[in-house]
């Protein structure tokens, strides 16, 4: 038996759930999550206030997809109640985020800035004063992640001067530059 998969999902309070078929459905205040799944795999159903993932039987793919799908609807019950965010940080002389619309500027010391568009249900908030820190949040964990990870992905941080964009909680391993040798 999984370890995840057996605990059951507790519904937070201001969250509708509900099953269409195959398709898992949270409504919470701050938008809409559904997750498809595979029936033959996993059963999932609310009763007294929890969702509960069993899978129908010991097959490995039914033991690999009973954890996953018990997480998957904990983070859908958990972004629609109180959402997901990542804050960046960006290090460097010149290096500097600005927000147009759904369009995120940044300037990365290239000889042009590079443009992102954001995907609907993604929000940037700068931190006041700064241009270099900013918060990536929405509904779907996935999204953020991936979100994050591809901002990130435009400079990751180098480990000599610590320059790049890198997430608030990273540390970056420094390294010592070259060493002259003195001759005698």
């Amino acid at each position: 038996m999984s370890r995840i998969g057996k605990l059951p999902v507790p519904i937070t309070e201001g969250v509708e759930v509900r099953l269409d078929g195959n398709t898992f459905v949270a409504k919470g205040p701050k938008g809409e999550q559904s997750l498809t799944f595979e029936t033959e795999y996993v059963a999932v159903e609310i009763k007294d206030g929890e969702v509960i993932v069993t899978r129908k039987n010991d097959s490995k793919s039914a033991r690999a997809r009973h954890g996953l799908y018990r997480n998957l609807i904990r983070n859908a019950i958990e972004g629609v109640s109180t959402g997901f965010s990542k804050t960046l940080e960006i290090k460097g002389v010149g290096y500097r985020a600005m927000l147009k619309g759904t369009t995120l500027e940044l300037n990365l010391g290239f000889s042009h800035p590079v443009i992102y568009d954001l995907p609907e249900g993604i929000t940037i908030v700068f931190e006041e004063k700064s241009q270099n820190i900013f918060t990536v949040s929405g509904i779907s964990k996935q999204l953020v992640g991936q979100v994050s990870a591809e901002i990130r992905s435009f400079r990751p941080p180098e480990p000599y001067k610590g320059k790049g964009i890198k997430y608030s909680d990273e540390h970056i391993a420094r390294k010592a530059g070259k060493s002259v040798a003195k001759k005698a």
